[in-house]
Parts: C-alpha cells; structure tokens; sequence
C-alpha cells in the first residue's frame, strides 16, 4: 500500500486543504498518517476525521523580539527528532506539507530519509516556514500567479488551493433551517478566519441596526467572541466556530464579508460567492492578506475595504455596492481556472510515490 504523510498546523488554515484532500488519497489506496504539534487546533481537526495523528514539539521562528525566542529552538530541534524517528517507523512514500512551523522539522527528516516532500504556499509571498522548507522540497505549490517569481522555476506548480469536495455541496435551505433566518430576505455571512477577528466584529456589530433594515446577518465570530447583549436580535444569530454546518451557511449566503487568508478566499471562489473582504493590516501582520485581497480584487473575484479606511460609513457602502454588483463578481469568478487544486496535487503526489 502507498503511504503518504500529511502536516501543517497553527490555524485551520493549515490544515483544512490537508482534509481536502484525504477522500482522493483514500480513492487511490493511499495509507494516511498526519504530523502536527501536541494539541494544535490540526489534532482535534485530524482526529475528527478518523487520521492517525502523530505529535510533535513545535516552536515559533520569530522575526521580532520574545522571550520564547531563546526557548524555542530547542522546541524545534527536539520537534526534528521525533519526526526523524516517526518518519523511521513509518517509511512514507511521500510528505505533503500544508506549512506552519510545525512542518519545517518534518520537510527536514524527509529530506534526510530521501522522502520526496511536497509543500504548499498559500500565500502570495512565502512565509518563513516555508522557506525554510522549499530547499528540501520536491515540488512547490501555489495559489496565485503572483507567486512563482518568489519560487525556484524547477519546483513551482500553480495549483490553486484544494478545496473540501463537501463544502461544494450545501444547501441554501439547510442553511435556513440551521440558522431560522427567513428565505424571503438576503443574508450576509460575516466570518473572520478561525480564530475570528475582533476588528470584524466591531466593525460590523456598530452597523448592525443599519443593516439588518435590508439584510439579515449570519455572523461566525470566533472563540469567546460571541456578545451575549445581541442574542435574540432578529434577523441576526451569531456562532463562536462552525464546522459541518458551515456550507450549508455559505449556500444560504447571497455575500460574504471576510479576512483574505489564503484558503478562506480560494473557498469563496470555489463556491462563486460575492464576497468583501477585509485583510488584516500590515501592522499586524507580514501584509499577507493585503497582496492576496488585491489579486483577487485585479482579478474581479472581490471587493475590498482595508482596515485603515474602515469606517461605519465605508463598510455598509461597500456592502450595498456589493450585493448590488453581486452577478459582475459571480460571473468573473465562473471564468477562473483555479478552482480547486485538489486534482493537480494529486498528480504531483502520484508522480513523486
């Protein structure tokens, strides 16, 4: 039987385009095993889908100052070992790595093993994890055109990102049920990546009388993000996390209003929902999500509001432009290429094993 290993972890975001990919690999008779840290959101999502799940010491690579700076290394190193062993016990065919630190010790052993490692970059600049990775990776996997300039010609692939077959199949009227809104008003599906986003919810909830006197608010918060004073408010429901609900919201959704992480937009795009998306700033952050909401706002799948232009007035003047203008984005999406890589890894995975 061929045998692959899964990794990546920190954020759902690191590990939902691994899920994606698991039916196909099981269709192909692949035996799956997955590496993440010891109680990363990854465990809990891994295991949940029936995985056998290997844990490891994790630790940050920072770019700034922090007193774990001169802890971690040690982490990492021990993290090294133990994937070294593991990779021993295990002998997989081939690695696939989704990124998070997490994933660099493990890129590494299968380099020392000769396991050939393929890994995926998000984002369109590589993080730093994957940089450490991509010299001892095979293959190099992207989501935007922007991207291979900043990857070795011999190792890039455009992808696109492997989307969840089963998120493509919700229903608009489960949504419905599931959240007791009325099929008679449209709805906006406000969600702020998996840990939420404070700045989001603030920004929304200050306008929310304003827009529910046309639409009726669908709103994934985050972890302890749920505010108790709006409960019951008509036309609203609020949830800290959804899981096998979630496409059934995203079919019951006519927009979206979103952080640009990488995998969250590629979804949107899949499912051809008119979306705003507001990117997390570059003071908080590497600027990631500001270069990934501008490609798709240049590409026509988006429209986006920066956080410094954040107001009450800008965000429900960019909602009503939005879902006035909602059928010009549906149709850019429809003529895009890049969908779903879930397919295109696996042919690159089929050619390494």
């Amino acid at each position: 039987m061929k045998k692959i290993m899964l990794t990546g972890g920190g954020t759902a975001g690191h590990v939902t385009p691994n899920l994606a990919l698991i039916p196909s690999l099981k269709e192909r008779g692949y035996e799956i095993r997955y590496v993440g840290s010891y109680q990363g959101i990854e465990k809990k999502l891994i295991e949940g889908a029936g995985i056998p799940y290997e844990g490891i010491a994790s630790g940050k690579l920072r770019r700034y100052f922090d007193l774990k700076n001169f802890s971690d290394p040690f982490r990492v190193m021990k993290g090294y070992v133990q994937a070294l062993k593991i990779l021993k016990t295990y002998r997989p065919d081939v690695v696939f790595s989704k990124g998070g630190f997490v994933a660099v010790p493990v890129v590494l052993a299968a380099k020392h093993y000769k396991i050939p490692a393929i890994i995926h970059e998000s984002d369109i600049t590589p993080g730093l994890a994957n940089k450490l990775c991509i010299p001892s990776a095979k293959k190099v996997c992207c989501n935007f055109p922007e991207t291979l300039p900043y990857l070795p010609k011999e190792k890039a692939v455009l992808t696109g990102s492997p989307i969840r077959a089963e998120l493509l199949t919700g229903s608009r009227l489960s949504g419905l049920k599931f959240t007791h809104l009325s099929p008679d008003r449209p709805i906006i599906l406000v969600i702020g990546g998996s840990l939420g986003s404070v700045k989001v919810n603030t920004a929304v909830r200050s306008i929310l009388s304003r827009i529910l006197e046309t639409f009726q608010v669908v709103h994934i918060c985050g972890k302890e993000h749920l505010d108790d004073s709006l409960i019951g408010t008509p036309g609203y429901v609020q949830y800290e996390y959804v899981d096998k609900p979630l496409k059934h919201l995203f079919a019951a959704a006519d927009i979206v209003i979103s952080r640009a992480g990488a995998n969250s937009i590629c979804e949107l795009l899949a499912l051809r929902k008119p979306n705003l998306l507001i990117p997390l700033s570059a003071a908080a952050s590497r600027g990631d999500q500001i270069l990934n909401a501008k490609s798709f706002q240049k590409q026509g799948f988006s429209a986006v509001l920066e956080e410094e232009a954040l107001t009450d007035d800008t965000l429900y003047q960019a909602i009503q432009d939005l879902y006035h203008s909602r059928q010009t984005y549906i149709q850019s999406m429809e003529q895009s290429a890049l969908n779903n890589g879930v397919e295109t890894i696996i042919s690159l995975i089929e050619s390494l094993v």
